[in-house]
């Protein structure tokens, strides 16, 4: 017991920067992925393919991949040429990536809605954008509560993979200490960090899917 109190402060440290990597990265990948979403669906071919082509090269690409792409060869990209510190680099990386995992959720949710609701909220004279705020996404929000958290849940387990530009995240802290101790236990104690991050995560979505699953009955 003794020995886990005296790690605890590395890990706690650690847990910050997973915390901090995890919430950032939440904040902007969930509008960019709205984004994204709506002009995919949009009526302007160019546009829709323009969009369906970056979602297949996000998903369709490791993440760690793309990381080290950001962090070590933009910086030699004619024209770019950008080096960026390793938690931006980080932060680019996840936020491009959930983006595009965001944006079909919010796609399928989209193109889950009838298009009488589409026909009816044009007959009330209301413009698409209206009708998307108003009526479409407030559907939406509430049909894609589950893929939305099962995906919220894997960034947070994602989040170990800025191990590889050395940030010292709660898995590269419990790692540090294994070396250092030969001991395990730093590792379990890790895993209970990631577990009652993800029951939070998974708490707090379950509450949201009953509150707006009152609508239903």
């Amino acid at each position: 017991m003794n020995y886990v109190i005296e790690i605890m402060g590395p890990l706690l440290e650690g847990t910050g920067v997973t915390l901090q990597v995890f919430i950032i990265t939440f904040v902007l990948a969930v509008p960019l992925g709205l984004l994204l979403a709506l002009l995919r669906v949009s009526r302007f071919a160019v546009v829709s393919a323009l969009v369906n082509g970056y979602i297949w090269l996000m998903r369709g690409t490791p993440l760690m991949l793309q990381m080290l792409f950001i962090y070590f060869a933009l910086p030699f990209v004619p024209v770019i040429g950008i080096r960026l510190p390793d938690f931006t680099a980080a932060i680019v990386a996840f936020v491009l990536n959930y983006a595009a995992y965001f944006a079909e959720i919010f796609r399928a949710g989209i193109q889950s809605i009838d298009r009488g609701q589409y026909e009816g909220a044009r007959v009330l004279g209301l413009s698409y954008p209206q009708t998307m705020r108003r009526i479409v996404l407030p559907q939406v929000f509430k049909r894609i509560l589950p893929p939305l958290s099962n995906e919220t849940i894997t960034l947070v387990k994602d989040t170990s993979l800025i191990y590889v530009l050395a940030m010292n995240d709660l898995l590269r802290a419990a790692r540090g200490i294994v070396q250092r101790d030969f001991t395990t236990t730093p590792f379990i104690v890790a895993a209970a960090f990631y577990l009652v991050m993800t029951l939070v995560l998974t708490l707090a979505f379950q509450r949201l899917e009953r509150k707006y699953a009152v609508y239903d009955e």
